[in-house]
């Protein structure tokens, strides 16, 4: 597992919508396994493994955060947002943000009052940028509207092979997505291996659909995160008991293929992988629902990081569960090439 490139991409702001920065970068990383890449109008990177196989399954991790964009400059110099994602506004009174004009960091700070902090409630339209401008002649030689805006948090290693950083939702599913991918070429996979780092998911869900009905896979595999039980406030009874550094989270929902998990399930017990489970009676939330609809359907399943204080500046993930997926799917993968290879059926029913 490459540590030193996940970190690079959690250093590198990709605000839904504005993904082109960090893509550049998983195209330079995919083209040591792949023998094909493809991108797409939404601004999807694909990095294919055995493009001429005949079966193909499609990874999606999105690679896009949650953040803000500048909406307006006041008359003081400072910035007002709209958010990007599911934003917790309260999260962020006080907190550095970095503001992305023309390819140009541009270093705030989120103001803060005893007003703001007694309000019951904090909306973003609350939230206010201060980048030390006078004026908002001075600032807009600074920003514009329309600039994305992210918290200004760096990687922080922690306790027990755990760490902290932004943007761990889901950059650390695109991580292994394309980890996966290298690994299973390396181990002799044979079927084609559609490494997607995905766009828009926060807000759209447009990659997900560019990938899967331009790819027209077998069947797809979805990489993100899910809530952990064992932060504070969250209850195991809701969805089910998943801890960080527990292992890979497999789901039974209703959009999962029943087939595809059992192939999951059987790949973690081969291997003495410890996995945990996750419920999910609707939709799941993840790049998994938008494939599933996708063309003529296309069977699914769900693979979870599981992450504390999702959708914050302060979200903390393991080390050992990124490994953990890591090996499970790249296992997996050489697992399905030798099942399609046999007529691998996608259905629980017969005619």
């Amino acid at each position: 597992m490459n540590r030193a490139f996940l970190k690079e991409l959690l250093a590198t702001p990709s605000v839904s919508g504005w993904e082109e920065a960090i893509q550049e970068k998983a195209l330079s990383y995919g083209k040591a396994f792949a023998g094909a890449q493809l991108t797409d109008p939404s601004g999807n990177a694909i990095s294919v493994v055995n493009p001429e196989a005949e079966h193909k399954v499609l990874l999606c991790g999105h690679i896009d955060e949650i953040g803000f964009v500048v909406t307006h400059i006041d008359a003081s110099g400072r910035l007002s947002l709209m958010g990007a994602g599911g934003v917790r506004p309260r999260l962020y009174l006080g907190s550095p943000v970095q503001i992305w004009h023309e390819g140009k960091m541009v270093s705030g700070v989120i103001a803060t009052s005893g007003d703001l902090l007694k309000k019951d409630k904090t909306e973003v339209s609350d939230l206010v940028v201060d980048i030390g401008a006078n004026s908002r002649e001075e600032a807009a030689q600074a920003v514009s509207i329309g600039d994305p805006v992210c918290a200004d948090v760096q990687v922080r290693e922690l306790l027990n092979d755990c760490f902290t950083c932004r943007a761990l939702d889901d950059r650390t599913g695109a991580f292994v997505v394309l980890e996966a991918a290298r690994e299973a070429a390396a181990k002799g996979a044979s079927i084609g291996i559609c490494a997607a780092t995905t766009v828009g998911e926060e807000t759209t869900g447009r990659g997900a659909y560019y990938a899967a009905a331009r790819v027209r896979p077998d069947c797809a595999i979805a990489v993100d995160v899910t809530w952990a039980s064992d932060a504070l406030g969250t209850r195991p009874g809701d969805t089910g008991e998943v801890k960080v550094g527990g292992g890979p989270v497999l789901c039974m929902a209703s959009s999962v293929n029943k087939k595809l998990n059992a192939l999951l399930r059987e790949t973690a017990a081969d291997l003495d992988i410890d996995v945990q489970w996750e419920i999910a009676t609707g939709r799941t939330g993840t790049d998994g629902d938008t494939v599933n609809r996708a063309g003529e359907g296309i069977p699914m399943a769900l693979v979870s990081i599981p992450l504390r204080y999702m959708h914050s500046s302060v979200e903390v993930g393991s080390w050992r569960d990124l490994q953990g997926c890591i090996d499970l799917l790249s296992a997996f993968l050489v697992r399905l090439s030798e099942e399609m290879e046999k007529g691998f059926d996608f259905c629980t029913l017969k005619p």
